[in-house]
């Protein structure tokens, strides 16, 4: 039901990069693996098997790294080797949806296999959706499907895309922008569906007189939805990343992602509170945040692009650099259905119950741990990424792979051993 997105483009961030991130919140017990995909070469017709459907492929497809929630085809968030960051958010609006067809996360799969830019990436999701539209379920053990929102971003540009079935509308993000899980765009929208504002006209939606749609106005739906779900989450990014507009970096982007409005330790309120539902979501049994990201996307294609990634609450969690030049470490994909020792989301889900047994004993000695580890880490990863910044340029891109491979393995090594000695003292605190 929820997930947050957010962008800052130069020059509102602190280095002049680019930054992207989001949050993803599914079912609190809903593993997320990450995932890395290598380039295909499957040939322009050839069958694709998404997750409901079957869908011509394309000549050739992006390496990319990305969180793919355990029963899943596709992802929840990711970046490509062009650099292009996706993610997506469930929205509600009042068009039927297909019995069978592309979820939002495919959608975002299929814009990281396809787009070498954002504006492409807002080209394949439209013109993908308005092929085949979306439908079929978006959750394992519920039948519940779901209209998408995303948030697409290159080192450059970004884009907000508003869906309601096989109808969209766009819009350039300026600067700082982010999207939550209501329609919002209105009529300020600059690239659509052939038909968007005829379709609405025609179902008494919008007056035929009055001109182009306006696509909140006429497509939301809110019935069912709860009305604290995503207004004052959304308002909550907005402001956090006005605030900090031109010192954003990807520790402010973290910052944002693990905000429960007043500060990092997360207090429970009843269900009608306006702040129940925060950026970082604890609405078990209906969502939780189960894993998060962080992307630096710089313009400089011999520089290192870095995603921060997390598995679980980032509240009580940590931030890992991956790098889609190297390989990532096997293990950050373990994990199905049930709990499993091996698998890194489900002891970072073991943390996180722990610590809800009392957030306000347990977590912010965890967040205190983490915060340390990230920041002995940031510096290390700065080092490494100039190295094999160097080394690309020196046209030693293999040994500048390699570089990246090794620094992955070391710092999720170095993450479980804390993840482990957390769950035991908190186990035994607790």
């Amino acid at each position: 039901m929820g997930c947050d997105t957010l962008v800052a483009l130069p020059p509102a961030t602190a280095d002049g990069v680019a930054l992207f991130a989001k949050n993803s919140d599914r079912p609190p017990r809903e593993c997320q693996r990450l995932v890395q995909l290598p380039r295909r070469r499957p040939g322009r017709g050839a069958p694709l098997r998404c997750q409901w459907i079957e869908i011509p492929d394309v000549e050739e497809t992006a390496a990319l790294i990305g969180s793919q929630p355990w029963w899943l085809w596709g992802f929840e968030h990711g970046v490509n080797e062009h650099r292009v960051a996706i993610g997506n958010e469930t929205v509600f609006a009042r068009e039927a949806l297909e019995p069978a067809g592309l979820l939002g996360m495919d959608l975002v799969r299929l814009g990281l296999e396809r787009a070498r830019t954002a504006a492409e990436a807002v080209d394949v999701i439209g013109t993908l959706l308005e092929r085949h539209g979306q439908g079929g379920s978006g959750h394992a053990d519920v039948e519940w499907p779901y209209h998408n929102a995303f948030l697409v971003a290159d080192p450059t540009a970004a884009w907000i895309v508003e869906t309601s079935n096989r109808h969209w509308v766009a819009r350039a993000v300026a600067d700082i922008g982010n999207v939550s899980n209501g329609l919002a765009i209105g009529a300020a929208w600059e690239r659509g569906a052939r038909d968007v504002t005829e379709f609405a006209v025609a179902r008494g939606w919008w007056p035929a007189n009055a001109g182009p749609v306006d696509f909140a106005a006429a497509y939301a739906d809110a019935e069912g939805v709860p009305p604290n779900l995503c207004a004052e989450r959304r308002r909550r990014a907005a402001a956090l990343l006005e605030t900090a507009r031109g010192r954003l970096d990807p520790a402010a982007l973290r910052a944002i992602l693990r905000d429960h409005y007043d500060g990092p330790v997360h207090r429970p309120r009843p269900f009608d509170d306006p702040h129940f539902f925060s950026l970082c979501m604890h609405a078990d049994p209906l969502d939780n945040t189960t894993a998060a990201m962080v992307a630096r996307l710089p313009a400089d294609p011999e520089a290192v692009a870095t995603t921060w990634l997390c598995l679980g609450s980032p509240c009580v969690g940590a931030f890992l650099p991956c790098y889609p030049e190297g390989r990532l470490p096997p293990s950050l994909g373990v994990g199905g259905r049930s709990p499993d020792p091996a698998s890194p989301w489900w002891r970072a889900r073991e943390l996180l119950s722990l610590v809800e047994r009392d957030f306000a004993r347990f977590a912010p000695g965890v967040r205190a741990r983490w915060d340390a580890f990230e920041a002995a880490l940031a510096p290390e990863a700065e080092e490494v990424e100039r190295a094999a910044a160097a080394a690309r340029r020196d046209g030693r891109r293999d040994e500048a792979a390699e570089a990246l491979t090794r620094f992955m393995e070391r710092t999720v090594a170095r993450w479980m051993r804390e993840l482990e000695a957390l769950v035991r003292e908190i186990g035994a605190g607790a």
